[in-house]
Protein backbone atom coordinates (compact mmCIF):
# COMPACT_ATOMS: atom_id res chain seq x y z
CA UNK A 1 0.00 0.00 0.00
CA UNK A 2 1.06 3.48 -0.90
CA UNK A 3 0.07 6.04 2.00
CA UNK A 4 2.20 8.56 1.69
CA UNK A 5 4.22 10.80 -1.39
CA UNK A 6 6.73 13.29 -1.10
CA UNK A 7 7.80 15.06 -4.04
CA UNK A 8 7.54 17.91 -6.81
CA UNK A 9 4.51 18.91 -8.30
CA UNK A 10 5.13 18.96 -11.41
CA UNK A 11 1.03 19.22 -13.23
CA UNK A 12 -2.11 19.43 -13.39
CA UNK A 13 -4.64 17.15 -15.04
CA UNK A 14 -8.39 17.25 -15.14
CA UNK A 15 -8.07 13.70 -13.72
CA UNK A 16 -5.70 14.96 -10.82
CA UNK A 17 -2.05 16.21 -9.80
CA UNK A 18 1.43 14.77 -11.11
CA UNK A 19 3.68 14.34 -8.26
CA UNK A 20 7.25 13.71 -9.50
CA UNK A 21 8.81 11.47 -6.46
CA UNK A 22 12.15 10.87 -7.84
CA UNK A 23 11.95 10.77 -11.18
CA UNK A 24 8.58 8.72 -11.08
CA UNK A 25 5.48 10.69 -12.20
CA UNK A 26 2.65 9.61 -9.94
CA UNK A 27 -0.77 10.55 -11.06
CA UNK A 28 -2.88 11.08 -8.07
CA UNK A 29 -6.79 12.26 -7.92
CA UNK A 30 -6.66 14.78 -5.46
CA UNK A 31 -8.94 16.82 -2.95
CA UNK A 32 -9.10 20.85 -3.83
CA UNK A 33 -6.95 20.80 -0.04
CA UNK A 34 -4.24 18.98 -1.36
CA UNK A 35 -4.35 20.48 -4.76
CA UNK A 36 -4.00 23.52 -2.80
CA UNK A 37 -0.87 22.49 -1.26
CA UNK A 38 0.63 21.54 -4.84
CA UNK A 39 0.41 25.44 -5.58
CA UNK A 40 3.51 27.34 -6.01
CA UNK A 41 5.48 24.56 -3.98
CA UNK A 42 8.89 23.42 -5.05
CA UNK A 43 8.27 20.61 -2.72
CA UNK A 44 5.34 18.36 -1.09
CA UNK A 45 4.03 15.35 1.02
CA UNK A 46 0.40 14.04 0.06
CA UNK A 47 -1.35 11.17 1.91
CA UNK A 48 -2.50 8.47 -0.67
CA UNK A 49 -4.80 5.47 -0.28
CA UNK A 50 -3.79 3.22 -3.89
CA UNK A 51 -7.12 1.39 -4.94
CA UNK A 52 -6.72 -1.71 -6.71
CA UNK A 53 -9.44 -2.94 -9.17
CA UNK A 54 -8.56 -5.86 -11.75
CA UNK A 55 -7.83 -3.83 -14.33
CA UNK A 56 -5.81 -0.51 -13.08
CA UNK A 57 -4.96 1.08 -10.10
CA UNK A 58 -5.78 4.49 -8.77
CA UNK A 59 -4.26 6.50 -6.27
CA UNK A 60 -6.16 9.23 -4.26
CA UNK A 61 -4.55 12.38 -2.49
CA UNK A 62 -5.38 14.16 0.78
CA UNK A 63 -3.78 16.97 2.48
CA UNK A 64 -4.25 15.44 5.89
CA UNK A 65 -4.71 11.86 7.41
CA UNK A 66 -8.32 12.76 8.94
CA UNK A 67 -9.38 12.99 5.12
CA UNK A 68 -7.99 9.74 3.53
CA UNK A 69 -9.68 8.15 7.04
CA UNK A 70 -12.82 9.52 6.24
CA UNK A 71 -12.12 8.27 2.77
CA UNK A 72 -11.39 4.96 3.49
CA UNK A 73 -14.72 4.59 5.98
CA UNK A 74 -16.79 6.29 2.79
CA UNK A 75 -15.24 2.98 0.92
CA UNK A 76 -16.79 0.59 3.15
CA UNK A 77 -20.20 1.82 2.49
CA UNK A 78 -22.38 -0.33 0.09
CA UNK A 79 -22.78 1.83 -3.59
CA UNK A 80 -19.99 4.08 -2.42
CA UNK A 81 -17.02 3.72 -4.81
CA UNK A 82 -13.73 5.97 -4.88
CA UNK A 83 -14.90 8.52 -7.06
CA UNK A 84 -18.18 9.16 -4.91
CA UNK A 85 -15.88 8.90 -1.50
CA UNK A 86 -13.43 11.69 -3.54
CA UNK A 87 -16.50 13.63 -4.05
CA UNK A 88 -18.01 13.55 -0.24
CA UNK A 89 -14.16 14.34 0.86
CA UNK A 90 -13.26 16.67 -0.97
CA UNK A 91 -17.04 18.77 -0.61
CA UNK A 92 -15.88 19.88 3.25
CA UNK A 93 -13.27 19.22 6.10
CA UNK A 94 -13.78 16.05 7.25
CA UNK A 95 -14.76 17.22 11.14
CA UNK A 96 -17.69 18.65 9.38
CA UNK A 97 -18.70 15.62 7.51
CA UNK A 98 -18.37 13.47 10.68
CA UNK A 99 -20.47 16.22 12.41
CA UNK A 100 -22.87 15.81 9.87
CA UNK A 101 -22.84 11.76 9.71
CA UNK A 102 -23.38 11.77 13.60
CA UNK A 103 -26.10 14.62 13.54
CA UNK A 104 -27.95 12.56 10.69
CA UNK A 105 -28.13 15.33 8.60
CA UNK A 106 -28.59 13.66 5.05
CA UNK A 107 -29.19 17.27 3.20
CA UNK A 108 -25.22 17.91 3.74
CA UNK A 109 -24.48 15.03 1.98
CA UNK A 110 -27.35 15.43 -1.32
CA UNK A 111 -25.70 18.99 -1.31
CA UNK A 112 -22.59 17.29 -2.88
CA UNK A 113 -23.07 17.00 -6.77
CA UNK A 114 -23.37 13.62 -7.72
CA UNK A 115 -24.56 12.67 -4.29
CA UNK A 116 -28.72 11.31 -3.95
CA UNK A 117 -31.42 10.78 -1.50
CA UNK A 118 -30.34 6.96 -0.77
CA UNK A 119 -26.63 7.55 -0.98
CA UNK A 120 -27.07 10.17 1.20
CA UNK A 121 -28.89 8.24 4.08
CA UNK A 122 -26.57 4.98 3.42
CA UNK A 123 -23.76 6.99 4.22
CA UNK A 124 -25.44 8.52 7.60
CA UNK A 125 -26.82 4.72 8.32
CA UNK A 126 -23.79 2.32 7.65
CA UNK A 127 -20.62 5.43 9.65
CA UNK A 128 -22.91 6.59 12.16
CA UNK A 129 -21.90 3.99 14.68
CA UNK A 130 -18.68 3.52 13.60
CA UNK A 131 -17.75 7.20 14.03
CA UNK A 132 -20.33 8.48 16.05
CA UNK A 133 -18.01 8.35 19.15
CA UNK A 134 -15.22 10.20 17.80
CA UNK A 135 -17.05 13.09 15.88
CA UNK A 136 -19.48 15.59 17.48
CA UNK A 137 -19.63 13.68 20.91
CA UNK A 138 -18.33 16.55 22.52
CA UNK A 139 -21.60 19.00 21.66
CA UNK A 140 -24.39 18.49 23.21
CA UNK A 141 -27.44 17.34 21.37
CA UNK A 142 -29.37 20.50 22.21
CA UNK A 143 -26.70 22.64 20.47
CA UNK A 144 -26.50 20.11 17.74
CA UNK A 145 -30.20 20.63 16.73
CA UNK A 146 -29.80 24.11 17.38
CA UNK A 147 -27.46 24.00 14.71
CA UNK A 148 -29.63 22.79 12.17
CA UNK A 149 -32.12 25.14 12.87
CA UNK A 150 -29.83 27.92 12.39
CA UNK A 151 -28.51 26.41 9.41
CA UNK A 152 -31.81 25.47 7.96
CA UNK A 153 -32.69 29.45 8.29
CA UNK A 154 -29.73 30.93 6.63
CA UNK A 155 -30.03 28.51 3.26
CA UNK A 156 -33.86 30.05 3.50
CA UNK A 157 -32.34 33.08 3.49
CA UNK A 158 -30.39 32.60 0.15
CA UNK A 159 -27.34 30.35 1.46
CA UNK A 160 -26.13 27.59 -0.23
CA UNK A 161 -26.13 24.39 2.43
CA UNK A 162 -21.96 25.31 2.43
CA UNK A 163 -22.11 28.92 2.79
CA UNK A 164 -24.49 28.34 6.17
CA UNK A 165 -21.70 26.02 7.55
CA UNK A 166 -19.10 28.36 6.88
CA UNK A 167 -20.72 30.97 8.13
CA UNK A 168 -21.84 29.09 11.53
CA UNK A 169 -18.68 27.38 11.89
CA UNK A 170 -17.62 30.42 13.71
CA UNK A 171 -20.44 31.55 15.61
CA UNK A 172 -20.29 30.07 19.34
CA UNK A 173 -22.77 27.13 19.21
CA UNK A 174 -24.15 27.47 23.15
CA UNK A 175 -26.18 30.32 21.41
CA UNK A 176 -29.65 30.08 21.14
CA UNK A 177 -30.28 29.64 17.23
CA UNK A 178 -31.59 33.52 16.90
CA UNK A 179 -28.70 34.82 18.27
CA UNK A 180 -26.42 32.63 15.61
CA UNK A 181 -28.25 33.08 12.82
CA UNK A 182 -28.16 37.46 13.83
CA UNK A 183 -24.47 36.71 14.06
CA UNK A 184 -23.80 34.55 10.64
CA UNK A 185 -25.84 37.27 8.85
CA UNK A 186 -23.65 40.56 10.56
CA UNK A 187 -20.68 38.83 9.78
CA UNK A 188 -21.33 38.44 6.58
CA UNK A 189 -22.29 42.04 5.96
CA UNK A 190 -19.09 43.07 7.69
Amino acid sequence: MISRLRGRPLARRPEGLVLDVNGVGYLVAATPSALRLADGAEEMSIETYLHVREDALQLYGFAEAAERELFEHLLSVSGVGPKVALAIVSGSGPHELRRAIVLEDTARFEAIPGIGKKTAQRVVLELKEKLGSAAGASEPRESQGGHLVARDALVELGYSLIEAERALASVDPDLPPEERIKLALRRKAA
